[in-house]
């Protein structure tokens, strides 16, 4: 009777605890997806015009050069230029990998990236910290412009 109630307890354990990291995954994918239609917002509002190619910059932390060279077999294919600068003073993540590609902006996209990117840092034991983007304004030859 006690071993089944010990096995019980630790089954209780076990299941909160999965719920707990499962919850946990879902507020950090929530935060990434608000954050990138943040960003998105910040850059229209200073006048980019997202429907223009803008050099985006992606960056990770990474914990070996093994990662970084995952990485970059990950991404290099799809058109992003890859470079990796060490970075001493980080113990946890002592590599820096940024990635650049020029791409439209559109929340979905950013947000399917942002999330394919935080799974890809995280399998390769890194993290993924995000994109930034510069302001690019509305073509003068533009469609109406002929």
């Amino acid at each position: 009777m006690l071993l089944m109630l010990i096995l019980l307890i630790i089954i209780g354990f076990a299941v909160l605890a999965r719920i707990y990291f499962n919850l946990r995954k879902l507020r950090t994918a929530s935060l990434r997806a608000d954050w990138d239609a943040q960003q998105i917002s910040q850059l229209r509002a200073m006048g980019s015009d997202p429907f223009q190619p803008h050099q985006v910059d992606f960056f990770f932390g990474l914990p070996s050069e093994a990662a970084c060279e995952a990485l970059r077999r990950a991404l290099e294919p799809e058109g992003y230029s890859v470079d990796v600068k060490p970075v001493p003073d980080a113990v946890d993540q002592p590599f820096s990998l940024h990635a650049c590609r020029s791409m439209r902006l559109s929340v979905p996209d950013m947000q399917e990236l942002s999330q394919r990117f935080g799974d890809l840092a995280g399998a390769n034991g890194g993290r993924y910290d995000g994109w930034a983007a510069g302001v690019v304004r509305r073509s003068a030859a533009g469609p109406d412009s002929h």
